[in-house]
């Protein structure tokens, strides 16, 4: 069995950052591809950056320049630090990762939630 677990979001005004960690624990024997989606109200949930076990990057074009994803192996972690933050930003983010144990397998986090506003 894994666990999956979200933290770091928050209210933040335009213009604010914020850091989102997702962690990852449990029956684990490799983690492959790391992202990070979003849904907003009312609309369908969007890849924002994923990063593959290499270091590859992929990002939504909406958010390139102003997010990174990074990882830490070490700690089966991902993250996503958020700058620039504008309020088409304010959603619910959820990681998902391909963690292999017997055989490779998508995991959700609980998702966590990102408001940006004055």
């Amino acid at each position: 069995q894994v666990q999956l677990v979200e933290s770091g979001g928050g209210l933040v005004q335009p213009g604010g950052s914020l850091r989102l960690s997702c962690a990852a624990s449990g029956n684990i024997f490799s983690i492959n591809t790391m992202g990070w989606y979003r849904q907003a109200p009312g609309k369908q949930r969007e890849l924002v950056a994923a990063i593959t076990n290499a270091g590859s990057t992929n990002y939504a074009d909406s958010v390139k320049g102003r997010f990174t994803i990074s990882r830490d192996n070490a700690k089966n972690t991902v993250y996503l630090q958020m700058n620039s933050l504008k309020p088409e930003d304010t959603a619910v983010y959820y990681c998902n990762l391909d963690i292999t144990y017997a055989t490779p397998r998508l995991y959700w986090g609980q998702g966590t939630q990102v408001t940006v506003s004055s």
